[in-house]
Protein backbone atom coordinates (compact mmCIF):
# COMPACT_ATOMS: atom_id res chain seq x y z
CA UNK A 1 0.00 0.00 0.00
CA UNK A 2 1.04 3.61 -0.61
CA UNK A 3 0.99 5.80 2.49
CA UNK A 4 1.55 9.18 0.83
CA UNK A 5 -0.16 11.92 2.82
CA UNK A 6 -2.86 11.27 5.40
CA UNK A 7 -4.55 8.12 4.11
CA UNK A 8 -3.20 4.68 3.25
CA UNK A 9 -4.30 3.59 -0.22
CA UNK A 10 -3.85 0.57 -2.48
CA UNK A 11 -0.55 0.36 -4.34
CA UNK A 12 -0.51 2.68 -7.35
CA UNK A 13 -3.13 5.06 -5.95
CA UNK A 14 -2.04 8.46 -4.66
CA UNK A 15 -3.05 12.09 -4.41
CA UNK A 16 -3.02 13.98 -7.71
CA UNK A 17 -0.86 17.11 -7.63
CA UNK A 18 -2.28 20.49 -8.58
CA UNK A 19 -0.33 20.33 -11.86
CA UNK A 20 -1.77 16.89 -12.63
CA UNK A 21 -5.31 18.14 -11.97
CA UNK A 22 -4.70 20.97 -14.43
CA UNK A 23 -3.31 18.54 -17.00
CA UNK A 24 -6.35 16.29 -16.68
CA UNK A 25 -9.06 18.97 -16.88
CA UNK A 26 -7.25 20.97 -19.54
CA UNK A 27 -6.42 18.12 -21.93
CA UNK A 28 -8.23 14.94 -20.98
CA UNK A 29 -11.59 15.63 -19.31
CA UNK A 30 -14.32 14.82 -21.83
CA UNK A 31 -17.38 17.08 -21.78
CA UNK A 32 -18.74 14.90 -24.60
CA UNK A 33 -18.77 11.88 -22.29
CA UNK A 34 -20.36 13.98 -19.54
CA UNK A 35 -23.10 15.04 -21.97
CA UNK A 36 -23.68 11.39 -22.86
CA UNK A 37 -24.10 10.58 -19.17
CA UNK A 38 -26.88 13.18 -18.93
CA UNK A 39 -28.59 12.06 -22.13
CA UNK A 40 -31.86 11.55 -20.29
CA UNK A 41 -32.12 15.38 -20.06
CA UNK A 42 -34.26 15.99 -17.00
CA UNK A 43 -33.53 19.68 -16.60
CA UNK A 44 -30.67 22.03 -15.87
CA UNK A 45 -27.85 20.40 -13.96
CA UNK A 46 -25.97 21.93 -11.06
CA UNK A 47 -22.37 20.93 -10.48
CA UNK A 48 -20.13 21.31 -7.45
CA UNK A 49 -16.44 21.15 -6.62
CA UNK A 50 -14.44 20.62 -3.43
CA UNK A 51 -10.92 21.94 -3.83
CA UNK A 52 -8.96 20.02 -1.23
CA UNK A 53 -10.93 18.92 1.81
CA UNK A 54 -9.07 15.62 2.20
CA UNK A 55 -5.83 16.12 0.29
CA UNK A 56 -5.23 19.72 1.49
CA UNK A 57 -4.04 20.43 -2.05
CA UNK A 58 -5.40 23.41 -4.00
CA UNK A 59 -4.57 26.73 -5.67
CA UNK A 60 -2.92 29.15 -3.29
CA UNK A 61 -5.55 31.84 -3.89
CA UNK A 62 -8.28 29.45 -2.62
CA UNK A 63 -6.37 28.15 0.41
CA UNK A 64 -9.14 29.34 2.76
CA UNK A 65 -11.83 27.54 0.74
CA UNK A 66 -10.21 24.10 0.39
CA UNK A 67 -12.98 22.37 2.38
CA UNK A 68 -15.85 24.47 1.01
CA UNK A 69 -18.40 22.97 -1.39
CA UNK A 70 -18.54 25.41 -4.31
CA UNK A 71 -21.67 25.22 -6.48
CA UNK A 72 -21.37 25.75 -10.24
CA UNK A 73 -24.88 26.59 -11.42
CA UNK A 74 -24.21 29.49 -13.77
CA UNK A 75 -22.54 28.33 -16.96
CA UNK A 76 -23.24 28.70 -20.68
CA UNK A 77 -22.48 25.10 -21.62
CA UNK A 78 -20.39 22.16 -20.48
CA UNK A 79 -17.26 23.72 -21.94
CA UNK A 80 -17.85 26.77 -19.76
CA UNK A 81 -18.36 24.42 -16.81
CA UNK A 82 -14.98 22.85 -17.58
CA UNK A 83 -13.35 26.28 -17.59
CA UNK A 84 -14.74 26.92 -14.12
CA UNK A 85 -13.34 23.60 -12.93
CA UNK A 86 -9.95 24.72 -14.28
CA UNK A 87 -10.26 27.84 -12.14
CA UNK A 88 -10.60 25.81 -8.94
CA UNK A 89 -8.57 22.68 -9.86
CA UNK A 90 -10.49 20.60 -7.30
CA UNK A 91 -9.81 17.20 -5.80
CA UNK A 92 -13.43 16.26 -6.54
CA UNK A 93 -16.24 17.24 -8.93
CA UNK A 94 -19.88 16.37 -8.27
CA UNK A 95 -23.31 16.91 -9.73
CA UNK A 96 -26.55 17.62 -7.92
CA UNK A 97 -28.99 14.70 -8.23
CA UNK A 98 -31.93 17.07 -7.79
CA UNK A 99 -33.91 18.00 -10.88
CA UNK A 100 -34.86 21.67 -11.08
CA UNK A 101 -37.63 23.34 -13.06
CA UNK A 102 -37.41 26.66 -14.94
CA UNK A 103 -38.02 28.51 -11.66
CA UNK A 104 -35.08 26.72 -10.02
CA UNK A 105 -37.43 24.75 -7.78
CA UNK A 106 -36.76 21.10 -6.99
CA UNK A 107 -38.90 18.86 -9.20
CA UNK A 108 -37.47 15.47 -8.24
CA UNK A 109 -34.28 13.60 -7.44
CA UNK A 110 -32.31 10.74 -8.91
CA UNK A 111 -32.06 7.67 -6.66
CA UNK A 112 -28.53 6.47 -5.97
CA UNK A 113 -26.64 4.02 -3.77
CA UNK A 114 -23.08 4.66 -2.61
CA UNK A 115 -20.76 1.81 -1.62
CA UNK A 116 -17.36 2.82 -0.22
CA UNK A 117 -14.55 0.49 0.87
CA UNK A 118 -13.95 2.20 4.21
CA UNK A 119 -17.38 0.99 5.35
CA UNK A 120 -16.22 -2.61 4.99
CA UNK A 121 -15.04 -4.35 8.15
CA UNK A 122 -11.59 -5.53 7.16
CA UNK A 123 -9.87 -8.51 8.84
CA UNK A 124 -6.66 -6.46 8.74
CA UNK A 125 -7.74 -2.86 9.38
CA UNK A 126 -10.96 -3.39 11.33
CA UNK A 127 -14.25 -1.52 11.19
CA UNK A 128 -14.94 2.05 10.11
CA UNK A 129 -14.99 3.01 13.79
CA UNK A 130 -11.51 1.52 14.18
CA UNK A 131 -10.27 3.48 11.19
CA UNK A 132 -11.84 6.69 12.44
CA UNK A 133 -10.06 6.30 15.78
CA UNK A 134 -6.79 6.20 13.84
CA UNK A 135 -7.91 9.21 11.73
CA UNK A 136 -7.87 6.95 8.69
CA UNK A 137 -11.56 7.16 7.83
CA UNK A 138 -11.09 7.31 4.04
CA UNK A 139 -8.26 4.79 3.92
CA UNK A 140 -8.72 1.40 2.29
CA UNK A 141 -6.69 -1.56 1.13
CA UNK A 142 -6.85 -3.96 -1.82
CA UNK A 143 -8.85 -6.48 0.21
CA UNK A 144 -11.46 -3.89 1.21
CA UNK A 145 -11.77 -2.81 -2.42
CA UNK A 146 -12.33 -6.39 -3.58
CA UNK A 147 -14.95 -6.85 -0.87
CA UNK A 148 -16.84 -3.70 -1.80
CA UNK A 149 -16.69 -4.70 -5.47
CA UNK A 150 -18.47 -7.94 -4.62
CA UNK A 151 -21.04 -5.95 -2.65
CA UNK A 152 -21.64 -3.72 -5.67
CA UNK A 153 -22.25 -6.75 -7.87
CA UNK A 154 -24.69 -8.15 -5.32
CA UNK A 155 -26.49 -4.85 -4.87
CA UNK A 156 -26.87 -4.45 -8.65
CA UNK A 157 -28.41 -7.92 -8.87
CA UNK A 158 -30.73 -7.09 -5.98
CA UNK A 159 -31.84 -3.76 -7.46
CA UNK A 160 -32.40 -5.04 -10.99
CA UNK A 161 -35.28 -7.10 -9.64
CA UNK A 162 -37.08 -3.84 -8.78
CA UNK A 163 -35.80 -1.32 -11.33
CA UNK A 164 -35.16 -1.37 -15.05
CA UNK A 165 -32.67 1.47 -15.71
CA UNK A 166 -29.50 1.01 -13.65
CA UNK A 167 -26.06 2.49 -14.17
CA UNK A 168 -22.93 1.47 -12.33
CA UNK A 169 -19.97 3.80 -11.79
CA UNK A 170 -16.54 3.14 -10.33
CA UNK A 171 -16.06 6.28 -8.23
CA UNK A 172 -12.30 6.06 -7.78
CA UNK A 173 -12.61 4.38 -4.39
CA UNK A 174 -15.88 2.47 -4.38
CA UNK A 175 -18.99 2.21 -6.55
CA UNK A 176 -22.16 4.19 -7.20
CA UNK A 177 -25.36 2.63 -8.47
CA UNK A 178 -27.69 5.09 -10.18
CA UNK A 179 -31.38 4.26 -10.62
CA UNK A 180 -32.80 6.22 -13.56
CA UNK A 181 -36.33 4.82 -13.83
CA UNK A 182 -38.47 7.92 -14.31
CA UNK A 183 -40.88 7.10 -11.51
CA UNK A 184 -38.13 7.12 -8.86
CA UNK A 185 -37.62 10.89 -9.25
CA UNK A 186 -40.90 11.46 -7.42
CA UNK A 187 -40.10 9.22 -4.45
CA UNK A 188 -40.67 10.82 -1.07
CA UNK A 189 -37.92 11.08 1.54
CA UNK A 190 -39.82 8.50 3.58
CA UNK A 191 -39.80 6.02 0.70
CA UNK A 192 -36.09 6.63 0.05
CA UNK A 193 -35.38 5.98 3.72
CA UNK A 194 -37.36 2.76 3.44
CA UNK A 195 -35.23 1.70 0.46
CA UNK A 196 -32.04 2.52 2.39
CA UNK A 197 -33.15 0.45 5.39
CA UNK A 198 -34.21 -2.42 3.15
CA UNK A 199 -30.83 -2.52 1.44
CA UNK A 200 -28.96 -2.27 4.75
CA UNK A 201 -31.01 -5.16 6.13
CA UNK A 202 -29.88 -7.23 3.15
CA UNK A 203 -26.31 -6.72 4.35
CA UNK A 204 -25.09 -3.99 2.01
CA UNK A 205 -22.93 -1.23 3.53
CA UNK A 206 -24.37 1.81 1.79
CA UNK A 207 -24.15 5.48 2.68
CA UNK A 208 -27.72 6.12 3.82
CA UNK A 209 -27.39 9.91 3.43
CA UNK A 210 -26.94 9.46 -0.31
CA UNK A 211 -29.87 7.08 -0.78
CA UNK A 212 -32.30 9.10 1.35
CA UNK A 213 -31.33 12.26 -0.53
CA UNK A 214 -30.05 14.15 2.50
CA UNK A 215 -26.74 14.34 0.66
CA UNK A 216 -27.74 15.11 -2.90
CA UNK A 217 -24.30 15.47 -4.53
CA UNK A 218 -22.63 12.52 -6.23
CA UNK A 219 -19.31 12.26 -8.03
CA UNK A 220 -19.45 13.29 -11.67
CA UNK A 221 -18.70 10.36 -14.01
CA UNK A 222 -15.54 10.96 -16.10
CA UNK A 223 -14.15 13.43 -13.56
CA UNK A 224 -10.89 12.89 -11.67
CA UNK A 225 -10.92 11.58 -8.11
CA UNK A 226 -7.90 13.53 -6.88
CA UNK A 227 -7.60 11.50 -3.68
CA UNK A 228 -6.58 8.37 -5.59
CA UNK A 229 -5.70 9.66 -9.11
CA UNK A 230 -8.43 7.64 -10.79
CA UNK A 231 -11.12 8.64 -13.30
CA UNK A 232 -14.72 7.98 -12.25
CA UNK A 233 -15.69 5.34 -14.79
CA UNK A 234 -19.14 4.11 -15.86
CA UNK A 235 -18.82 0.35 -16.08
CA UNK A 236 -21.01 -2.52 -17.22
CA UNK A 237 -22.08 -4.99 -14.57
CA UNK A 238 -20.67 -7.85 -16.68
CA UNK A 239 -17.21 -6.30 -16.42
CA UNK A 240 -17.21 -6.05 -12.66
CA UNK A 241 -15.89 -9.48 -11.69
CA UNK A 242 -12.60 -8.88 -13.49
CA UNK A 243 -12.41 -5.12 -12.98
CA UNK A 244 -8.97 -4.03 -11.75
CA UNK A 245 -8.89 -0.38 -10.65
CA UNK A 246 -5.11 -0.47 -10.25
CA UNK A 247 -4.32 -1.33 -13.86
CA UNK A 248 -7.45 -0.68 -15.98
CA UNK A 249 -6.29 1.96 -18.46
CA UNK A 250 -9.77 3.42 -18.76
CA UNK A 251 -9.63 4.80 -15.23
CA UNK A 252 -5.97 5.85 -15.32
CA UNK A 253 -5.39 9.53 -16.16
CA UNK A 254 -2.66 10.22 -18.71
CA UNK A 255 -0.25 11.37 -16.03
CA UNK A 256 -0.25 7.79 -14.72
CA UNK A 257 -0.75 5.84 -17.94
CA UNK A 258 2.97 5.37 -18.62
CA UNK A 259 3.66 4.06 -15.13
CA UNK A 260 3.98 0.31 -14.57
CA UNK A 261 2.67 -0.79 -11.19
Amino acid sequence: MDTMGKYYLPTGMRYATIEERYQFYNKEFSTKKVAEWFCYDLGRIKFAVIIGKHTKIGPQKYRKETATTIIIDEYKDLEDMREQILEFLPEAVYYDRNVYDINDQKAGQELAFDLDPENITCPIHGSLADKMKRRQGLSFCELEFDMVKQEAIGLYEYLEKQFSVLRLVYSGRGFHLHVLDKDVYDLSTKKRLSFAKEVKEEGFHIDEWVTTGEYRLIRLPHSLNGLVSRIALPIEKEEMENFDAIHDRRCLPNFLSEITF
